[in-house]
């Protein structure tokens, strides 16, 4: 599954530019650029749907069967448990629990995560400042595991990186 996944980047400059484009739609508006808007930011010239087509291919991005874009790892249109909420006020949701973390880094800024234990619902709250994380429950512990079959990460691992509140229950 590493090393599947570890492909899944965008393969030419094209790409690698509209895939930015989308994370910072992600970023400043807390949800999936559209088409559209993608179009604009990237200028004349450049078929939006036919990149967008070749990064859900390579599993950068899933799109819906409409052509929306659902998922931009680390970002999901659609809630999930992993709301992420970034210093300047905006609020998106992660596709996992590895997914919330790594966007603090990924944007350099600082972020509060609001999820719930898979099995019970409780509720965690992670605080990344300064490069410091908290946690509640301070006991907070994170499952990485995945399912052992082909297809996208958004469907055979995404489900499988959690937050619980203590080891034992994770």
């Amino acid at each position: 599954m590493t090393a599947w996944r570890g492909r899944a980047r965008p393969a030419d400059p094209a790409e690698k530019a509209l895939y930015h484009a989308i994370l910072r739609g992600f970023a400043s508006t807390g949800r999936a650029p559209t088409t559209d808007e993608l179009a604009t930011s990237l200028g004349a010239g450049v078929s939006v749907a036919q990149l967008l087509g070749r990064l859900h291919e390579a599993d950068v991005i899933r799109l819906d069967g409409s052509g929306a874009i659902v998922v931009a790892y680390p970002f999901s249109a659609t809630a999930t448990a992993h709301r992420v909420h970034l210093d300047d006020g905006v609020s998106v949701y992660a596709m996992c629990a590895i997914d919330a973390l790594g966007i603090a880094a990924m944007l350099e800024v600082d972020i509060t995560i609001e999820s719930t234990a898979p099995d019970t619902g409780q509720p965690i709250t992670i605080t990344l400042a300064d490069q410091q994380l908290t946690a509640t429950p301070a006991t907070v512990a994170v499952f990485v595991g995945g399912q052992n079959a082909p297809g996208p990460s958004a469907d055979t691992c995404c489900n499988y990186l959690n937050f619980f509140p203590d080891h034992d229950s994770a």
